[in-house]
């Protein structure tokens, strides 16, 4: 991994939830940017290099289990972890299908979610899916 700091996007369209994503990113020296939606990020196109995405998976617009393939067409090698409150084996085997490296329930553990990001940004380690309570 370069030198380069980590960008963290955060998709989520509940602002409590993008603020509070945000200061937890701060406060471990990441930087951040924050989305309401898929689209809106999508449409922004903020790819650079040691980045990693986190999403609620529940949004409106293009569903959030959409993104590592949309990622992926835009030749992104980005990772995504999920987010979500509706902690179902459905919702988890959804998000490994789609090739999410890491799934959490909200409201997620800070440090689990600030391990996974850092986990998450280094090279090769994009086979598994990473999960916490």
């Amino acid at each position: 991994m370069s030198n380069v700091p980590i960008t963290v996007y955060v998709i989520d369209d509940d602002e409590s939830v993008r603020s509070a994503m945000v200061r937890l990113i701060h406060s471990a020296k990441m930087n951040s940017i924050s989305f309401t939606s898929v689209d809106e990020f999508l449409d922004a196109a903020p790819f650079v290099e040691s980045a990693c995405v986190v999403a609620d998976i529940q949004m409106p617009g293009t569903s959030a289990l959409e993104l590592p393939h949309l990622l992926k067409e835009q030749d992104s090698k980005m990772p995504v972890i999920f987010l979500s409150a509706q902690d179902t084996g459905e919702a988890r085997a959804a998000a490994k299908r789609q090739g999410a490296v890491g799934f959490y329930h909200k409201p997620v553990d800070a440090q689990a979610l600030l391990d996974a990001i850092a986990w998450a940004v280094k090279e090769d380690n994009h086979q598994g899916i990473h999960s916490a309570s």
